[in-house]
């Protein structure tokens, strides 16, 4: 009884077509996430919350009615409100932000909710 030689074994054209079968389900299965859009690059915090607070009063409903970014005041109105946002750089360093509404009482209860919502949103504070 001798060994027989039969040399290396080869896969069968069934065979071969599972493996690729497989393979490619394999890879089929994969995700690529689309990246998330990062912020906008701002040259400093002052220019972020100047965009911010301005972007915000505009999606607040308040029609701007002038800037002046030098010494940080915004001036806008709303149907029955006349709106005042100050944004100035303190002794420290932080910037402030502040919102003012005056207007007859019961007219654009919310303006400051929205407003601060708005505001918030755009600074990515969800």
């Amino acid at each position: 009884m001798g060994i027989s030689m039969l040399g290396p074994r080869r896969f069968g054209a069934g065979a071969s077509f599972i493996l690729m079968f497989v393979l490619t389900a394999l890879l089929g299965g994969c995700v690529v996430y689309e990246p998330v859009p990062a912020p906008a690059y701002y040259g400093s915090s002052y220019d972020r919350v100047w965009d911010s607070a301005l972007g915000a009063a505009e999606d607040a409903g308040v029609k701007i009615t002038s800037t002046d970014r030098t010494i940080g005041i915004i001036r806008g109105v709303t149907s029955s409100t006349d709106v005042t946002i100050s944004v100035t750089t303190q002794a420290d360093g932080k910037i402030r932000m502040e919102f003012s509404s005056k207007g007859p009482k019961g007219q654009d209860a919310d303006l400051n909710d929205r407003f601060t919502r708005f505001y918030n949103r755009r600074m990515g504070r969800m």
